[in-house]
């Protein structure tokens, strides 16, 4: 019975669980023939309609058991007493006793002893049949006391036991199990009389065996007693004539099974699914994988405990460790030597160890997908304590960084000490991690008190857990057992079993392990030897000495007892899966193999000459004889089946699939498998006369909900190893649909990983460009909440493929047609872009890094240009290698936010201050805390600085309450100096030659102060500041030995080490200072510019200087990257964007920019080398509504910056601006009226300037109104006969005629007031028949009919109305707004039809 959800046992189906003789005989009874067109009717029919459903609920369809009662074997054992009970009644009978005799052998090695089964060379079944007839009928004599257990075993099916074992010992009591009767109508069983046939009397006549009929006919009625709800009865109409089955009755009966069969199976499952269900409220895939590992810890953990005294030591340590922070601990060693079994056996004594509350979590990596890759491990592992500790949960799966989620969960969890939380990973060598990351980078250097980290790896993997330990006390490394523990092994596992082994083979066991050895070796065997009988024979006492020698020996004993064929073929099925096998899958893919189903059938006739299936019962054979090699695991939403050890799976692959063609020829069938080549009742040509091979259909899609993982994750694997890259390419990569449902099934990352393997065997720039597109693509899937849609797909496929259509039109060229295709095909409004807008895959968006899921408050770059640093609002620090921007550390400890980092030591050790008061001081090469300071002076502050005098190993930190200065080595204070002797706020720099210590307060006192023991040295006030002027940035110049402070006022402010000072005025505050790296340049950012003339809109946050002082790049408020180029006067050359957030921090270094902000948590990364072909128009300096198009967007019109009195005529095809034209005043809006070849320029004066595009020297002028307000906005009618103007409060109304010398633009028509205190005019639009669309800046939306005077207030907005437009017959209006909502209006109702929601502010043009 199968142990998942939705068992299915279907009693009318398969015979292959009976006898020849049992085939021969059914078929002289008449419902022969029912039952094998039944069985060829489901197999045909239903089987694949009831798979293709199960499937869709994510299960695997496993049991389809037979209608006869099945084959009844000899008991394998019968205790000695009993044995002898039952001999003594054939005393009289010489060749009975012979035959039992040789049936039969006593084992002295059980306790107490058995007689065992002991199947004589060349035994036929009808001999094997007299011997279970004697047995029952000395069983039932009367005087003869046999144990009720072992009576029914001698009447028992193999099938009967299977039910027993599966159904009526069921944990969720058979509520996932359909059983399916089929009921022969006017068919009388004939009943015995009298007394019991003597041996072989059942089968001389050919009678039926009426002890078998009445055991079904009992197994039924106990079905029906105790699981009525799981019980379908279908009725078979009796007939003896052969012929009639295929008359048109007995068709459209086997149709009516069929369909019964079928719908009784889907409703049962569902209500299944839905009883399970209700039973939990937690995510169903945890509880999956906790299940799964629990049970195989439960499995390991039954087996002895190899190394005892270093299990001992490694529970005394974890309670050393209990109330202190400790680094994690290590157990390392070969394969096979039993590390796995320890850390079971160490999660079985943690309550024992850390009290009955602990929490322990164990994974044994790589044993399920969910513990496979570094992200599903740690958000499973966060979501279970979480959960367990009552702690908020998690961010969702793919949202932020999970090693941050990880380090800070284990934080809380010490910080909340209500119970020990240890965990166990086993194997830590089998975590996939992700692209371009260092091995160990996840792992926690220090565990917090109350936490413990134990793992396992191999001795020959240690490298990438090098950072890990410290010291030898933090690794315990497991070698091989000497001779006495594995003696001892072998004692208690004999013990355990009830067995004991004779002196002689206990003898043969201590020679095969003469100096000891690992521990799987001596586990097989034990195993081995727990078989042995006490007359086994001395050759069949083989002992292997390696596992690698055994899984050998076993595959030679599989191969004699099942057949070469099946036993090659089915292991290496196995072997070549990507996941592991479903046994279902694996018993298709059989099915469909010729070879195999040839060695089956080649002794005897297939059962059905119309459908040809693996038998199930071989399967089931073989898998109890591979049980102990095997494991099961989950993957893709099922549980599948896979090699337990490493050994086998080696042992597999050199013996089975050495040759490359063995290998590729289990790639194509597998390929074929999942791509559903032969399903659905296409036929597979064999060999045999066969007409079709059912197995499970596999379509992309099961439902509109469910995907197809198995094929997601298999196909591409199998296609790529069986060298079909062509169809690989043109079917998966070049297959949108198959794309999307990736994306959102599996993630891009899966994605992108399988095209990775793909390029790693060919070359293809098109599939390299399509990668490097998903990754892009990743950071946009991932900031959802919930999936991703299939419509965000394929608008970004498009937005940046579309530039690359023309030099690849093959497989770009597909991609982008298909996304147009599905795009246009939606039923309800979608964007298709037109051209590409987004940064196209190797443009100058190299790479996004996922930060911090707070944002990134500090970001610093090393003097050396080798590690980045970037510190949240969360307190943790990521490390990266600039080299090739792998994560080198998470650092963890700071419970608040970071204010302040600084790398010194040459790039090897970094500070920290964050708003928790304390200061952490790190070591770079090992990513440990080295040093932890708390400031108890530091309460309140707002902002931090950081100064590290290397040379005379002293820390300076500045903030808000003074300047506190530490010893680098031994965390002694040196000295304090308060703010109250500062006068107030201050900002400090240090000269490290001189030990002088500068700082400047918030009323212009400089002070110089000694470097090392805090004394002041000299104290005077600046001239020329202004009263409330405060020093906001400071940057050093060590080569120049000055100081640079800038103040609040626009105050610039140079002091030298002596307390000489410079001071000079800018016209607006500063905000930053940066520094170039041979100190000759300094940009100053304010709230609007910098120095050098380059205006920008917005107050601006960072700069960075290029090394060679030609190009400096500036961020604002908005979402873009400024690039200037200083060598040309401050020329803007460049615009970054696609950052989707405000970029707050810079760093720069050779050709490469990070951006970050801390409002987002991914950094991006700039390729500035890049010499970029497609190049997306440049936003505007000023706000988004103040721009306009014409000629499809050919031309774009925009202020040259903000409050320009300039407007630039920007040629997107050329890219560059063709004009620049002056205006009087500065520039608020602007409207082209294309047929009239008109720019409409408002200004901030009142006046609406008119340009001629074809002349545009000749402009023309409407006065301001009588007010004599700024232009709010413009706004003409679809065919351009009128223009309105809004201004605040007032709209006017225009007629525009066409003149002999051009357009001419009468007076208002009509003029109106909206009358709404506190709000102005935000947007507009202009209908037909004087109708005034018309938002406000408190969220009113009117319509307003001139003609009437008549205004129609329509539902508002909850913030101010960003964008109003019309269709083009003004049935329908669209209208945006601040509150991130899109209503689309029927102008004719005046009410809204349609809403879409965004992220951000909705400006159109």
């Amino acid at each position: 019975m199968e142990k998942t959800l939705g068992d299915l046992l279907d009693m009318s189906h398969s015979e292959s669980g009976s006898s020849a003789a049992d085939r021969e005989h059914e078929s002289r009874e008449g419902t022969g023939h029912h039952s094998a067109a039944e069985r060829d009717a489901l197999l045909e029919v239903s089987y694949p309609e009831v798979q293709a459903f199960c499937q869709k609920q994510g299960l695997m369809l496993e049991a389809l058991l037979g209608s006869r009662y099945g084959h009844c074997p000899a008991p394998l054992t019968i205790q000695s007493q009993e044995f002898e009970v039952l001999r003594a009644h054939f005393l009289g009978e010489p060749h009975t006793l012979q035959l039992l005799a040789q049936w039969y052998q006593k084992d002295e090695n059980a306790v107490p002893p058995v007689y065992i089964l002991h199947c004589p060379p060349q035994a036929s079944p009808a001999q094997e049949k007299s011997v279970l007839l004697a047995l029952r009928r000395a069983a039932r004599e009367p005087e003869r006391l046999i144990s009720g257990g072992q009576g029914q075993l001698l009447y028992q099916s193999e099938m009967h036991r299977e039910i027993e074992a599966g159904l009526f010992s069921a944990g969720d009591h058979g509520r996932g199990t359909l059983v399916f009767f089929r009921e022969v109508e006017d068919f009388v069983v004939p009943q015995s009389g009298g007394e019991s046939p003597r041996l072989g009397e059942g089968e001389a006549d050919g009678g039926p065996d009426s002890e078998d009929q009445q055991m079904l006919a009992a197994l039924k009625a106990k079905i029906a007693a105790l699981h009525p709800q799981q019980l379908k009865v279908h009725p078979v109409p009796h007939s003896r004539d052969p012929a009639c089955l295929w008359h048109k009755p007995r068709s459209k009966y086997l149709k009516g099974l069929c369909t019964q069969f079928t719908a009784a199976t889907s409703q049962h499952v569902l209500a299944s699914l839905g009883s399970q269900e209700g039973g939990h409220g937690q995510p169903h895939r945890l509880l999956q994988e906790l299940a799964h590992h629990r049970a195989l810890g439960h499995e390991k953990s039954r087996a002895f405990c190899w190394q005892q005294a270093l299990l001992d030591r490694i529970c005394l340590r974890m309670k050393q460790d209990a109330s202190q922070a400790h680094p994690p601990l290590v157990v390392q060693g070969p394969l096979g030597c039993g590390k796995t079994t320890l850390l079971c056996h160490l999660s079985r004594a943690a309550p024992t160890i850390l009290g009955p509350g602990a929490l322990v979590v164990l994974r044994l990596l790589g044993t399920s997908q969910l513990s496979s890759s570094l992200d599903s491990l740690l958000h499973g592992i966060c979501l279970q304590v979480s959960l367990a500790l009552g702690l908020p949960a998690p961010h969702a799966e793919g949202a932020g960084n999970s090693v941050l989620l990880f380090h800070r969960l284990l934080l809380q969890a010490s910080r909340q000490g209500t119970k020990p939380l240890l965990l166990l990973l086993d194997s830590v060598e089998q975590v996939g991690m992700p692209r371009g990351a260092r091995a160990a980078f996840w792992l926690p250097k220090i565990c917090p008190p109350k936490v413990h980290l134990v793992l396992s790896t191999r001795l020959a993997e240690r490298h990438p857990l090098h950072q890990v330990p410290t010291g030898s006390e933090d690794c315990f490394e497991m070698g091989p057992l000497s001779r006495e523990e594995a003696g001892e092994a072998l004692a208690k596992h004999l013990a355990a079993a009830g067995r004991t082994i004779t002196p002689a083979q206990q003898a043969l066991f201590k020679q095969s392990f003469p100096e000891g050895g690992l521990a799987l070796p001596v586990a097989l065997a034990i195993a081995e030897a727990q078989q042995w009988a006490s007359g086994t024979p001395p050759l069949a006492q083989a002992i292997s000495r390696s596992a690698t020698e055994e899984a050998h020996r076993l595959c030679g004993f599989l191969e004699q007892v099942h057949g070469p064929i099946l036993v090659k073929r089915a292991l290496s099925y196995l072997a070549c899966s990507r996941s592991g096998l479903s046994e279902t899958e694996l018993k298709d893919v059989l099915s469909l193999d010729n070879e195999v189903l040839s060695e089956i059938y080649q002794l005897r006739p297939p059962p059905s000459m119309a459908v040809l299936r693996l038998p199930p019962l071989l399967w089931a054979r073989l898998y109890q004889d591979l049980a102990q090699w095997l494991e099961e695991r989950w993957a893709d939403g099922f549980l599948l089946v896979g090699f337990g050890h490493r050994e086998f799976s080696v042992v597999v692959e050199g013996r089975y699939l050495s040759a490359p063609e063995e290998k590729t020829q289990c790639h194509l069938l597998l390929a074929d498998f999942f791509r559903g080549t032969w399903s659905w009742g296409r036929k597979k040509p064999v060999e045999l006369p066969s007409s079709s091979k059912p197995v499970t259909p596999q379509p992309l899609w099961f439902s509109k909900t469910t995907a197809n993982r198995r094929k997601l994750s298999e196909l591409p694997f199998h296609l790529l190893r069986a060298g079909r890259t062509e169809e690989l390419q043109r079917d998966i990569f070049g297959n949108m649909n198959w794309i999307a449902c990736k994306a959102v099934v599996s993630g891009v990352e899966s994605l992108a990983e399988d095209i990775e393997a793909h390029l790693a065997q060919t070359s293809c720039p098109e599939l390299q460009l399509l990668q490097n597109l998903l990754l892009l693509l990743q950071p946009v899937l991932s900031n959802m909440e919930g999936p991703a849609e299939v419509s965000l797909i394929c608008t970004e496929v498009l937005a940046r493929l579309r530039f690359l259509v023309p030099s690849h039109p093959g497989l770009i060229g597909n991609l982008c047609q298909q996304c147009e295709n599905w795009l246009g095909a939606r039923p309800h409004p979608v964007f298709v872009p037109l051209c590409g807008f987004l940064y196209p895959p190797e443009g100058p968006l190299q790479k996004t890094l996922t930060g911090s899921p707070k944002g990134t408050t500090v970001l610093e770059l090393s003097l050396d240009r080798r590690v980045l640093l970037a510190g949240s609002q969360d307190g943790s620090i990521i490390v990266w290698d600039t080299g090739d921007l792998s994560v080198l550390h998470v650092l963890t400890g700071h419970s608040a936010e970071v204010r302040c980092v600084r790398i010194f030591g040459k790039g090897t050790r970094a500070a920290s201050a964050a708003l928790d008061d304390t200061l952490r001081l790190w070591s770079l090469a090992s990513g440990r805390e080295e040093l932890s300071i708390h400031n108890s002076h530091a309460v309140g502050q707002h902002w931090s600085q950081l100064h590290i005098d290397e040379k005379n190993g002293i820390v300076h930190w500045v903030s808000s309450s003074g300047v506190n200065a530490w010893h680098l080595e031994t965390a002694v204070p040196a000295f304090r100096i308060s703010t109250e002797a500062l006068d107030g706020w201050l900002l400090t720099a240090v000269f490290v030659p001189r030990l002088v210590l500068v700082t400047v307060s918030e009323k212009g006192a400089l002070c110089l102060w000694h470097g090392g023991t805090g004394q002041l040295l000299s104290k005077h006030t600046l001239a020329g500041l202004g009263e409330e002027e405060a020093p906001t940035c400071s940057v050093l110049l060590p080569k120049l030995g000055r100081v640079m402070a800038g103040f609040s006022g626009g105050s610039l402010l140079t002091i030298s080490s002596d307390g000489d000072s410079l001071l000079e005025k800018l016209p607006e505050g500063i905000r930053f200072l940066v520094l170039s790296e041979d100190e000759s340049l300094l940009a100053a950012g304010s709230r609007g510019l910098l120095p050098s003339d380059l205006m920008h809109n917005r107050e601006v946050h960072a700069a960075a200087i290029s090394a060679d002082n030609t190009t400096i790049f500036t961020s604002s408020c908005g979402e873009y990257i400024w690039v200037w180029s200083l060598s040309k006067q401050g020329l803007l050359t460049d615009v970054l964007g696609d950052t989707g957030a405000p970029i707050m921090h810079l760093a720069l270094w050779d050709s490469t920019l990070v951006s970050a902000s801390c409002r987002s948590h991914y950094l991006r990364v700039w390729d500035l080398g890049h010499k970029r072909r497609h190049k997306p128009l440049p936003p505007s300096m000023a706000c988004p509504r103040c721009t306009a198009l014409s000629h499809e967007a050919k031309y774009v019109y925009f202020p040259q910056e903000k409050d320009s009195c300039k407007v630039v005529i920007w040629n997107s095809e050329e890219g560059r601006a063709c004009e620049v034209l002056d205006a009087s005043a500065p520039v608020r809006c602007l409207e082209v009226a294309e047929q009239r070849n008109l720019l409409f320029v408002g200004l901030a004066s009142g006046t609406v300037l008119v340009f001629p595009l074809d002349a545009t020297q000749e402009v023309g002028c409407i006065p301001p109104a009588e007010n004599q307000k700024p232009i709010n906005h413009l706004a003409l009618t679809q065919h351009e006969e009128q223009l309105a103007i809004a201004c605040d409060d007032l709209v006017q109304v225009l007629d525009m005629e066409q003149g002999e010398s051009g357009p001419l633009i009468n007076r208002p028509a009509y003029t109106f007031y909206t009358q709404i205190p506190g709000a102005s005019i935000s947007s507009m639009a202009l209908l037909a028949g004087y109708r005034v669309l018309y938002g406000m800046t408190s969220g009113e939306l009117f319509l307003y009919n001139c003609s009437l005077a008549q205004v129609f207030p329509l539902e508002a907005h909850s913030g101010q109305v960003t964008c109003l437009r019309t269709s083009h017959g003004e049935k329908w209006a669209v209208s945006g707004s601040v509150d991130s909502l899109r209503c689309l209006w029927d102008m004719e109702l005046c009410h809204w039809t349609h809403k879409m929601f965004f992220q951000k502010v909705m400006l159109l043009l």
